[in-house]
């Protein structure tokens, strides 16, 4: 008996969500998703039972594509699950573990394996900032109890764990009973929420400045001289502390993602059967769609955490940091670009010196720049290719759609290998393209910066994900008013 013979039995007996026996409704569809994101919203304001007011967050600067809320129930967000993927996809992209997932038995066993690694995920996350004292129990709540700390930490992990299952499971919900992803809601809730705290928010930051973009301009023209603002610092003021190159990015990016999203290559298709019918399968730029970016982000997480918890021990050979800010060392280059603060040298100096430590040469700054572009481009490729393989999106599950839904293309025998031919020709040209694209359209708005500190991934994750949210929408309420194009989607 094999491993995959052992394991298979184990992964079917997970907990699970239960598939809709029929098709939901489009109503039905939206009901859930918009009860899955209030149940969202209230878990993020759940706050951990028992931890202290000094705890550090280690995942402060991934927080906008984390999906996560500080201090709260949902502590890890969508990390696990996330990280959960990248170990999986790596372990089928280098053939360790042997899968053909355009088989459907290799394709369930991969999601129940993936299941399973979010679970272990759950626990290798937040063991570490537990016993590593970045999440502290509260020690005024023990001796109130009686009990010592080991319970409270204990206390605390169990309602993380509770957490991050809760986010696995609503995921599951808007998956197979709702519309679109839950992962990709919860991103768009979060960043959505800071892009508006990044609006409005009249509290000061460390610089002075009110930290909205309102009541930063407010004040700015109450308490700072026209004739200063009209110099060449000024500008350079306004721009960066002003927030206008936030705000022209956010727009910039904004526009950009929904016009590659409406970029494509459409296969001419011809139904076998009914003659005249036609369609068009469309291969979009952006085909794998912009979550890919959260693995290279989400991989870039890991690999700092790992640097924060060896530097809490002593161990600075990776490099040292304060906070969860790498201040030199490998981790530093390999820590991604948030905001102008991360290149720019005078900026990158003050930054450095609120933090009392020397600020890099400038040869640093542009090899932190290039190691950062490398990891999203090259990270956007790989993990693009990996992405349409485990999500059935690849040239052959897409021309298995296309036979199956009694469509051909025209000039071509209707047979699955004919329209293969023809979508292999364009699926994984267009991924890499597509991936390399948003790698490179991601560092550019990380290194402008956004509203809220949204950062670059953030904003396009959002921009796009709405996008298709928006899509999907139009989608279902097609397949309501014409129940036979459900037979393409393999609905029933």
């Amino acid at each position: 008996m094999t491993l995959r013979d052992t394991l298979e039995p184990f992964f079917n007996k997970l907990p699970a969500v239960a598939s809709p026996e029929k098709h939901v409704h489009f109503k039905d569809k939206l009901w859930w998703t918009l009860g899955v994101l209030v149940l969202y919203f209230a878990l993020a304001n759940v706050p951990l039972f028992g931890m202290s007011q000094s705890s550090i967050d280690l995942f402060s600067s991934y927080r906008a594509f984390f999906a996560g809320a500080s201090g709260s129930l949902l502590l890890l967000g969508i990390g696990p699950i996330v990280t959960a993927s990248i170990v999986l996809q790596l372990l089928v992209g280098a053939d360790i573990v042997k899968l053909d997932l355009s088989d459907p038995k290799d394709q369930s066993f991969f999601q129940g394996a993936q299941k399973f690694l979010v679970f272990i995920m759950i626990i290798l996350e937040a063991l570490p900032q537990l016993l590593g004292g970045y999440i502290q129990p509260d020690s005024g709540l023990a001796s109130t109890l009686g009990v010592g700390l080991g319970v409270i930490t204990f206390l605390l992990l169990i309602q993380i764990f509770i957490g991050g299952v809760l986010v696995l499971f609503m995921d599951e919900v808007v998956s197979k009973w709702g519309i679109g992803s839950g992962v990709g809601l919860f991103i768009v809730a979060g960043i959505s929420q800071q892009i508006v705290t990044g609006i409005v928010n009249w509290e000061l930051d460390s610089s002075g400045l009110p930290v909205g973009l309102i009541p930063k301009w407010i004040y700015i023209a109450q308490n700072v001289g026209a004739d200063y603002l009209f110099s060449g610092q000024g500008v350079v003021y306004m721009l960066v502390n002003g927030g206008i190159l936030a705000l022209l990015s956010t727009v910039i990016i904004f526009l950009v993602v929904v016009y590659v999203e409406s970029t494509r290559i459409e296969i001419p298709l011809a139904h076998s059967a009914v003659r005249g019918a036609r369609g068009r399968f469309p291969v979009k730029l952006i085909y794998s769609s912009v979550l890919p970016m959260i693995l290279v982000r989400a991989l870039q997480a890991n690999i700092q955490m790992v640097g924060i918890i060896l530097a809490g021990r002593g161990i600075t050979f990776l490099g040292k940091f304060s906070g969860s800010t790498p201040l030199n060392g490998i981790m530093y280059y390999l820590a991604p670009i948030h905001s102008p603060y991360d290149w720019v040298p005078s900026l990158v100096q003050q930054s450095f010196s609120s933090y009392g430590a020397t600020a890099p040469a400038i040869w640093q700054i542009g090899l932190h720049v290039f190691t950062d572009a490398f990891m999203l481009i090259v990270g956007g490729i790989i993990f693009s290719l990996f992405w349409i393989e485990t999500t059935g999106m690849g040239a052959k599950p897409t021309a298995q759609k296309i036979f199956n839904s009694g469509m051909q293309i025209p000039g071509f025998r209707r047979n699955i290998s004919s329209i293969e031919k023809v979508t292999q020709r364009y699926i994984p040209k267009v991924t890499v393209i597509g991936g390399a694209f948003i790698g490179a359209l991601t560092l550019v708005a990380s290194l402008l910066g956004t509203l809220g500190s949204a950062g670059g991934t953030g904003l396009l994750l959002t921009v796009s994900i709405v996008y298709r949210l928006y899509e999907d929408i139009a989608s279902e309420q097609m397949m309501e008013m014409h129940p036979m194009i459900r037979s393409f989607f393999g609905e029933q």
